[in-house]
């Protein structure tokens, strides 16, 4: 079972105070206009507040189970299907006959691609797709700060929430080890789930993702047949620097 078919039940409960990045997405909308598309859209985090706003958005996801809740929200919100378009699909392998103004990666979602062949050949696909005035946003983790980060083996409380399909009360924890040849992030999310009965369920969800360094992106990007336009160290423009915690990075078509 793939990772994201077995957290779906808790995906939205999980991230739901994971909004910090959509104001970018508007004020980048609002300058780029449409078509969007959302890559590795999931259940439409991103997706819908830019339909609501009027926004033309495609979203594209390999996982159905994901697809099938972003589904259920646009019906739930009455939100028009032909301004939040779904794709059921991998990316490297889509055929999609459109240009997009904006080509959003939000939230680590280029971390899934863990070979260098991989993540070019998406970068070349994401190319396809961009129109050649518009642009391509990619928001990473900084890598310099997690590899300078102490190891640790034990399992870490995440985060405690409410499932709201059960009502269950559900803790989030981890445990992870980091490669640094490699650049691979290999975590085991752990979800113990307090049943009506008190009894707890536990769910093992195991990831991989890839760490890259920003020159290695910069690198890649050029390859595929982009420019990068600028590079901040968080979704609020903060300037991208020793310390900071994200790497978002603007991309314009060569």
């Amino acid at each position: 079972m793939s990772f994201y078919k077995t957290i779906a039940r808790f995906y939205d409960a999980e991230n739901s105070d994971k909004i910090d990045d959509i104001q970018l997405y508007a004020e980048l909308a609002e300058e780029y206009g449409g078509p969007i598309i959302d890559i590795g859209c999931g259940t439409g985090r991103v997706m819908m507040p830019l339909a609501r706003a009027g926004y033309e958005v495609h979203g594209i996801d390999n996982e159905k189970a994901m697809l099938d809740r972003a589904e259920t929200y646009r019906t739930q919100f009455k939100l028009d299907p032909k301004k939040m378009i779904l794709h059921y699909g991998d990316v490297l392998n889509y055929k999609l006959d459109k240009k997009f103004a904006l080509v959003l990666v939000p939230y680590n979602g280029m971390m899934h691609f863990h070979s260098q062949e991989a993540q070019l050949a998406v970068l070349q696909k994401l190319r396809e797709w961009v129109d050649d005035e518009g642009l391509l946003v990619l928001d990473l983790p900084n890598a310099g700060e997690v590899f300078a980060s102490q190891d640790t083996s034990a399992m870490t409380l995440e985060r405690t929430f409410l499932e709201p399909e059960t009502g269950h009360i559900v803790m989030q924890q981890s445990v992870s080890f980091l490669d640094r040849v490699s650049q691979l992030f290999k975590v085991t999310w752990i979800y113990d789930e307090i049943t009506s009965d008190g009894t707890v369920k536990r769910t093992f969800a195991p990831l991989m993702l890839y760490y890259y360094f920003y020159s290695e992106m910069r690198l890649l990007l050029e390859k595929a047949g982009f420019e990068v336009e600028a590079v901040y160290g968080d979704v609020d423009y903060a300037p991208f620097e020793d310390g900071c915690e994200r790497m978002v990075i603007f991309a314009k078509p060569v």
